[in-house]
């Protein structure tokens, strides 16, 4: 591997989510009904412990998928300047993007 594969693009990524999103609301629509889904509840595991390979993890939580949509509806109406916790927001941001993933899965 050269030293350019161990780097993480901001452009790369912005890309890749345009891409990604794109072609999910192609498949799912504009909007998806959360209240239609056959899921609602899902497994989590701390951001902290997903991380640290040196032990494996021994609890996991529990997240919902209403939870994500409200909390990314918050982002999206923040007003500039307001304080961002990206630890926070991009976690329910990465379980929508799994959801639409799980969404998306063969049956």
């Amino acid at each position: 591997m050269t030293q350019s594969e161990h780097v993480l693009r901001m452009a790369d990524l912005r890309r890749a989510c345009s891409v990604l999103l794109d072609e999910a609301e192609r498949r799912f629509g504009d909007e998806v009904n959360l209240s239609e889904l056959p899921v609602d509840y899902y497994w989590t595991l701390d951001l902290a412990a997903a991380f640290d390979m040196s032990q494996t993890p021994v609890q996991l939580g529990c997240g919902q998928v209403g939870d994500d949509a409200a909390e990314i509806g918050a982002v999206a109406r923040r007003p500039p300047g307001d304080v961002v916790a990206l630890w926070h927001d991009l976690d329910h941001v990465a379980s929508a993007l799994r959801l639409l993933a799980h969404l998306d899965l063969p049956r």
